[in-house]
């Protein structure tokens, strides 16, 4: 299996952007932790503050992965653009976000790609990338 997971803008501060909200650890580190705990999955991991190099690499992966999971950050809340490009691929994608959206401010609590995705996972953590690929692993139908 092979799963492709998509950082958005700001991730790439993850340990040390408001560590209350996210967490003390870099996620290049907790992906290290990810491809030791799921060694049957080929991991690839992408991260970008830029809109479209997002959309470019849903549209590299969306056709030749099994999964992806992307964390949109920002865009989540404001992106048609990254909405059509899931829609657009016939890999199944899974939202995820570190912190709980609907704890923060009322304009996250919309997301525009959520109904181009088979699911959201929200509030969890870090936790929430490993809960999606075992979500994947574990649900051979899709």
């Amino acid at each position: 299996m092979k799963i492709q997971i998509i950082n958005g803008p700001n991730l790439n501060l993850l340990g040390k952007r408001e560590p209350e909200i996210y967490g003390s650890e870099s996620f290049e580190d907790y992906f290290e932790q990810l491809k030791k705990r799921f060694p049957q999955v080929e991991l690839h991991y992408y991260q970008s503050n830029v809109e479209g190099e997002l959309i470019n690499k849903i549209h590299e992966v969306g056709f030749s992965f099994d999964a992806i999971l992307l964390n949109a950050g920002g865009y989540t809340h404001t992106s048609v653009a990254i909405s059509d490009a899931i829609a657009g691929v016939t890999t199944p994608t899974l939202e995820v976000h570190i912190s709980n959206i609907y704890k923060r401010e009322e304009f996250r609590h919309k997301s525009i790609i959520s109904k181009s995705c088979v699911g959201m996972i929200s509030g969890l953590g870090l936790k929430g990338y490993e809960l999606g690929i075992s979500y994947f692993l574990h649900t051979p139908e899709l």
